[in-house]
């Protein structure tokens, strides 16, 4: 009953009051890029408050975030890791597939924002657009952060490396930070969120310049490196 109480109020909380915080969008996009950083990271530190306080969700951090602009390639579990990264990563042009681009007034904001939109089809003319939008993010001195794998996995998971990751690490030229995280297990795609910790964990950056078979393995292992363990330990 306590975790329903809990799943409530996150919901009734965050989505009520997100309402105005995302239509305000415009208001900042008058002052160009970086205001649109801020009030997006404003936005996410208020979900990871929601999450904190409400859902009873603790994240504890292993390893080190680099200083400078790197190339971030995360775990995908959960809404959670969408939203908490952006502030958490100082708000890096997100990697971000084009039916979410197309949502009135959302896809509008996330282009302003400088989100990189991907095709799924992989064809010719949507990966040159992806790596058109990396490189200006790349210019502007941001960090750049992709969900490699594609879509969001249960925990125990782990598809393969959709393409777009190596045209990406190939053509930006930066090290290349793997981030695991096992948030699923306390926040399935179905069902209940539930009170615990969740760790999320920095890699050992991956060097530019390696042979793909090579990058893709580092990478991939560092983001299922994470073991499921019993929510709430």
């Amino acid at each position: 009953m306590i975790v329903l109480i809990r799943n409530i109020l996150f919901a009734v909380v965050f989505y009520t009051l997100s309402v105005p915080i995302v239509l305000s969008t415009p208001l900042s996009a008058a002052f160009g890029r970086r205001a649109m950083i801020r009030h997006a990271s404003f936005w996410t530190r208020f979900h990871g408050w929601t999450v904190r306080w409400l859902l009873g969700i603790r994240i504890r951090v292993e390893g080190e975030r680099p200083a400078g602009p790197v190339f971030y390639a995360a775990k995908h579990q959960s809404m959670w890791e969408t939203l908490d990264l952006q502030s958490r990563l100082d708000g890096p042009a997100i990697v971000l597939k084009e039916e979410l681009a197309r949502l009135p007034f959302w896809g509008w904001s996330a282009r302003r924002y400088g989100a990189i939109v991907v095709n799924r089809e992989a064809s010719a003319q949507a990966m040159r657009s992806m790596m058109r939008d990396a490189t200006a993010a790349r210019a502007e001195g941001r960090s750049i952060l992709i969900f490699p794998e594609g879509t969001r996995v249960d925990p125990g998971e782990s598809p393969p490396l959709k393409p777009g990751f190596a045209g990406l690490y190939r053509m930006l030229k930066l090290p290349t930070v793997p981030i695991a995280t096992d948030i699923g297990v306390l926040w399935p795609r179905r069902g209940l969120k539930r009170p615990g910790v969740a760790t999320l964990r920095f890699g050992t950056p991956v060097p530019p310049g390696l042979p793909r078979e090579e990058a893709e393995a580092r990478v991939h292992a560092a983001m299922n490196a994470l073991e499921r363990e019993p929510a709430g330990r």
